[in-house]
This record gives C-alpha cells, structure tokens and sequence, in this order.
C-alpha cells in the first residue's frame, strides 16, 4: 500500500491516525532544535505506523576531530537516533542535496547568478560531499526493500569545497565568477549576507552556513558494500540535471497549485525563477478565456499598451532578434513550435493552457502563460510571466523593467477578462 505524502506531529503522546497504519516502511523528514519531551511522544507514536523507516539526516564532523556539529546538525542526528531507539530505521546521512527546491543548492544557484565577484570567509575551502536529489532518492528507496534496518548509512559523492561548488555551478551555466576568500570567520555576518543577497530566509541561512564551517566528509564503504547498484553522479552532472528539472518545473502546469485561493496578483523569486501570476474570475466557462488569449499577437496585438509591444518589437529587430515581423499563422488556431511575433507556441491545451516561450534577446529566458480552469464562480484565468535570469545583468534587466512589466500585464489580464465577457453577452 502507497500513502501520499501527508504531515503528523509527532511532539505529542498521540498515537497516528489510524488511516495510516499499517505501513510497511514510512519514510520520515522530521527536525527540530529543541527535542526534549516530545522526542518521548515521537517514539510512542513512531511504533505503530511501520515495520521499518528510511530517515534522512545530515553527515556530522568525524569525532577524532574534536569539533562540535552545528546546532541543527546535532539536532538531526539526535531525530535519528530517537527514531532507532524506537523502531528498525535506516538512517542515511548526506550532505548538501543538489536539487532544484533544496536550500543548500539555491544557496549556491543565489549566490552564483547575482554576484560576479565575492569576498568570502576562508572556510568555503572546506571539503563537503554535496549529493544529487536523484541519488539520495535511490538510497532511500533501496533502503526499503532490504530485509532489515541498517542503522547509519553515510552517502555521498565525491568531495569539493564550498568553493569548488559555487564556480562548478558558474561553469555550468557559463558564467564568470571571483571569489576571494580572506583569514576571516563570521558565520553571523555571512547568513545575514546570505538573507540579503537570496530569497533564504535567515533561520535557513544559519544553519546552512553553520553546517560548512569545518569539513564534514562521509565513509562512504557502508553504503558501497550495501548498495554497490548505486553510483553519485558527479558534482557537474547533478548541476546540470538539477537546471534541467527547474527549467522543466517552471513551465509545467500544477493543476493543484494554480487552483488554490489565493490574491489577484503575487510575485515569486524562488528556484532561480522570477515569477508574476496574475488570476481573475468570472461567471463564464474556460473555453471563452481560452478563444481570447489563444488569439493574441499578430494583427490583433496584445490588447493593452500596444505601442510598448511595437516599440519593443523594434528594439528587437534592432538587435538581431526576430521583432514583431512574423505575426502569427492563423487569427484562432494555434500549434505547438509555432511562431506568434517574437513568442513560439511551447505548449497549447485547449481548453485550459497556453505556454509562450520567448525568442526576443533577453539576458535570460522567459515564457507567458495562460490557464484556464473551472472554478465554482465559472472558471479562473490564470496569467503567469516566467523569467530565468542569466547571472547578474539578467536579475537588473527584470527588476528595471518590473515596473513597467506590471502595469503591462496587469492590463493585459484585465483585457483578457474584458473581451471573455463581452464575447459571452454577446
């Protein structure tokens, strides 16, 4: 039997929902600083929803060294071993995940794109061993299907400094970075520098850097004579893969994530992604919405500051780009790899998606977006304006024009939403 994911608070004495039991394996992301006595309630109520549970926690420093983990890295492994003491677990212990959503790997995506050059603390010269997403998932799952629990498992792959995984990731994604590490130690400072200059908060930014301020490698001959099968990937391929998955994630559509309530307008920096969605409701079915903003460009325009669309059409031209000259096939009808001025049609869903990917020069890469969906008032417009900035000109290129890219779609939504319901009286 497969449970989908689901939370349980586990610092109380209560037992788990009965919907859950029986399991064969759980596997389990629990933290906390303070554990105390609702570690206690966590075993009580761990016993009964599994015969054996994965857990995945975080390497520590080796014990000869003499140097305390961190704050949260003690308090994972401390989870672990609660979580031992009340059941057969498997505890894999890792390093930085590389995955697009991770803090570690955004820490480093951030830091990367948006500054050219860093004056840093020495110790980003520590040795880590980062581990891809895919990886750590095929351990956690290998480790369900052995016959009894292993106890601690370090995995990991190969070892690169803090350093090396910041100018990896530069080359990844052709960029040129400085680093200059100086004789300095200010774990504080550099969390709240990291706070700044990335959308990581600082309680995530603390334990991030706290956990690189000395080297913490795995022995990894464990999980080679456990699970020979599995080979890390490399640093650079688990870059690589982890860009691809954000690009993908970006411009595929979550039906369960667009339906949500939520405001007319909100803004996102997240994944290495500057996102504004835009929603608006009306009394109309998807498909009025859909024959709207599936009919935009060419000689219909774009049905708000139509000069600005000229102007940057022109601009575009200027610079080598395609500019508005194509126009668009068919005034209604569109297909997947089509041109519509400087867009090209990614993805069409009649009817409830619309995916534009554009080919105007930009320093990055950008797409719009438009759903359609039913809602319990008729249905719900959704307008999302996607953009991957490249390194720091691409971050300056969007906030400059943010303003005026607001106002812009803003109306463009508004119009959309205006022409659905004309188009529906009459």
């Amino acid at each position: 039997m497969v449970q989908p994911p689901c939370a349980l608070r586990v610092t109380g004495s209560t037992g788990p929902s009965p919907s859950l039991a029986p399991l064969t394996v759980a596997f389990a992301m629990v933290s906390g600083r303070r554990l105390g006595s609702g570690t206690r309630g966590a075993r009580n109520a761990a016993r009964p929803i599994a015969r054996t549970r994965s857990y995945l926690g975080g390497l520590l420093p080796p014990s000869a060294s003499g140097k305390a983990a961190s704050e949260h890295l003690a308090s994972r492994a401390e989870v672990g071993e609660r979580l031992r003491e009340a059941l057969p677990t498997t505890e894999f212990r890792a390093g930085p995940i590389i995955g697009s959503g991770s803090a570690s790997f955004e820490m480093v995506r951030y830091l990367t794109e948006r500054l050219p050059a860093m004056v840093t603390p020495r110790w980003i010269r520590n040795e880590v061993q980062p581990i891809s997403i895919r990886d750590i998932l095929q351990y956690l799952l290998a480790g369900a299907t052995v016959d009894e629990a292993l106890g601690v498992v370090e995995v990991g792959a190969d070892a690169v400094t803090f350093e090396e995984m910041m100018q990896g990731y530069a080359r990844v994604r052709g960029l040129r970075r400085f680093i200059f590490p100086l004789p300095i130690l200010a774990p504080s400072l550099a969390a709240r520098w990291v706070g700044l200059v990335t959308p990581i908060p600082n309680r995530l930014a603390v334990p991030l850097v706290e956990g690189v301020l000395q080297p913490i490698l795995a022995d990894r001959r464990r999980a080679v004579a456990c699970f020979p099968a599995i080979e890390p990937m490399s640093y650079h391929d688990a870059v690589e893969l982890a860009l691809r998955k954000t690009e993908e994630g970006a411009v595929t559509t979550r039906w369960s994530g667009s339906s949500r309530e939520g405001p007319e307008y909100r803004f996102e920096d997240r994944e290495g992604l500057l996102r504004e969605i835009r929603t608006r409701v009306a009394p109309i079915p998807p498909e009025r919405f859909f024959r709207v903003f599936s009919s935009l460009g060419g000689e219909k325009g774009w049905l708000a500051w139509q000069w600005a669309w000229w102007a940057r059409g022109l601009l575009d031209q200027l610079v080598g780009g395609p500019g508005l000259r194509r126009g668009r096939r068919h005034p209604h009808e569109l297909e997947v790899g089509e041109a519509v001025d400087f867009w090209r049609v990614e993805s069409v869903r009649p009817p409830h998606l619309l995916r534009l990917r554009a080919e105007m020069r930009v320093p990055g890469r950008a797409w719009l977006q438009f759903e359609a969906e039913p809602h319990e008032q008729g249905s719900r417009l959704i307008q999302t304006a996607i953009f991957a900035p490249s390194g720091l000109w691409g971050v300056l290129y969007w906030y400059l024009l943010y303003p005026v890219h607001r106002r812009i779609f803003s109306q463009m939504v508004d119009a959309v939403l205006a022409e659905a319901m004309s188009n529906e009286s009459n």
